[in-house]
């Protein structure tokens, strides 16, 4: 179905005109950067990708890069993606944005999928589960986010950076009494390393941890955090800004406003809301920069494999 969208359907779903979606697709720079944004995400919620005919009348050549997230809904991918876009778009890029689920049957279909197109290179946005060998057959054309595996290029977040911040952070404000709200280690990133980040920061500091691990999602925050809150707790570290908003609900509710909170994320929903929030930026749009200009590197032979770590900053 979404091989049938035309110009015409995405300009009607973004509610502008069809020249104003050529002009996003094209790069051009006379679109006000909310209408750019309101275009993109149409634009990757449809998968869409303009026809080889279209592409042709506009003295384009058929250059597609796809492009799999593994929620569409995710703020830091989608920041990540809102980066990516334009750079692919200047150098003449057709992107295809699809949806992984974190389930690697859907990875497996949508790289089948991707071959049968021949498409260019791709971005994919690692999980725990996929396996180097999974995919291998794209190893000169591919950049992992968030994941590194051995032999392909990747743009990861310095999560154990993240968690150090923010406890040096809160240490040097005085507190001693600093809990987690964390996600179970079955997790690589946002789980086990964040986890083990918080332990190591605590023995270096000689503070006694208190953490409970769950689900990634603003309800676990709610649900969970009473269960890291003592007598004489007076800061608490989230692993998340999903976390820290079902957190910081929970006190708010319970009237409790003496605990900092300090999260790993600093998406713009938690700065907007809560701007008290001790965060960590992880650099999302710099990320997106980064893997794209690494996969354009690649695929025009100038650059070879290369593991990126982006630096993190206390907002």
């Amino acid at each position: 179905m979404h091989n049938r969208l035309t110009i015409k359907d995405i300009a009607r779903l973004s509610g502008v005109g069809k020249s104003t979606v050529s002009r996003v697709m094209n790069g051009e720079g006379s679109v006000s950067q909310k209408t750019r944004e309101k275009v993109e995400a149409v634009i990757r919620q449809q998968g869409f990708m303009p026809s080889k005919s279209a592409r042709a009348m506009r003295g384009q050549s058929d250059k597609v890069v796809g492009i799999i997230v593994t929620r569409l809904d995710s703020p830091a991918e989608n920041q990540a993606v809102r980066t990516m876009l334009p750079l692919l778009y200047q150098q003449g890029y057709d992107p295809i944005v699809m949806e992984s689920q974190f389930d690697t049957r859907l990875v497996e279909e949508h790289l089948h999928m991707l071959a049968q197109r021949h498409v260019d290179g791709i971005i994919l946005f690692g999980f725990n589960g996929l396996s180097q060998a999974m995919l291998a057959a794209w190893q000169e054309k591919m950049v992992v986010m968030v994941r590194h595996y051995p032999g392909f290029s990747s743009v990861c977040y310095d999560d154990t950076g993240a968690v150090n911040l923010l406890m040096d952070s809160l240490y040097q404000q005085g507190h001693r009494h600093i809990s987690y709200l964390g996600v179970e280690q079955s997790d690589e990133t946002t789980g086990a390393c964040r986890y083990r980040a918080y332990l190591d920061a605590c023995q270096r500091l000689a503070i006694g941890p208190l953490a409970v691990l769950g689900e990634l999602s603003y309800q676990n925050g709610f649900d969970r955090v009473a269960s890291v809150i003592a007598a004489d707790t007076t800061a608490l570290v989230c692993a998340s800004d999903s976390l820290a908003l079902g957190a910081i609900k929970y006190l708010q509710q319970q009237t409790i406003s003496h605990i900092q909170i300090g999260a790993v994320g600093n998406t713009p929903l938690l700065s907007f809301l809560f701007p008290a929030t001790l965060s960590v930026e992880f650099g999302y749009d710099q990320a997106g920069r980064q893997a794209t200009q690494q996969l354009l590197a690649q695929l025009s032979g100038q650059s070879g494999i290369r593991h990126i770590l982006i630096p993190c900053t206390l907002s």
